[in-house]
């Protein structure tokens, strides 16, 4: 394969992990906050809402498309790159497989299938939203600095190989 699709590649998973890292830092931003200050049966409703949309998004699609592009990518380095590209690369696949990945599906997720189940009305709902809010946003922080730091990685990778 050229080096230049390898810078590519490179840059193209640069690209989709900052995407990735954008949203969730949005979210860690400023979207819960604003979740937060709504009355706890709104802030439920509306996250409820975007738990289900995000469902059919073009972010969920980057999310799952970028797992078995860096872990091709991180095999072709193993067998064709050395020195520190390699290492970049390396690091990258296993920063988003770790903070990303493995944080959604065993931290995020769950919470949001336990959020779905509550009526908005509910005591019971809204004692656990305080939580929610809390947990499921420390949790998002990591998402979104693994997801930069992965883009980080790959976009050095390329300019170390261009």
């Amino acid at each position: 394969m050229s080096m230049n699709l390898i810078v590519l590649a490179c840059l193209v998973l640069a690209i989709l992990s900052a995407l990735v890292g954008s949203i969730l830092l949005a979210f860690s931003d400023f979207l819960m906050r604003g979740l937060a200050l709504a009355r706890p049966a709104g802030g439920i409703e509306a996250m409820q809402g975007i738990n289900q949309t995000v469902m059919r998004s073009v972010f969920l699609a980057a999310f799952i498309v970028l797992l078995p592009a860096v872990y091709a990518l991180a095999a072709y380095a193993l067998f064709n790159l050395s020195g520190m590209t390699q290492a970049l690369i390396f690091a990258g696949a296993m920063i988003y497989l770790v903070t990303v990945f493995l944080v959604t599906a065993f931290g995020n997720v769950p919470m949001n299938k336990r959020l779905a189940g509550y009526d908005p009305q509910d005591l019971d709902g809204q004692a656990y939203w305080q939580h929610y809010l809390v947990r499921w946003t420390g949790l998002n922080h990591w998402r979104a600095a693994g997801a930069l730091a992965t883009s980080a990685c790959f976009a050095i990778a390329a300019w170390m190989l261009a």
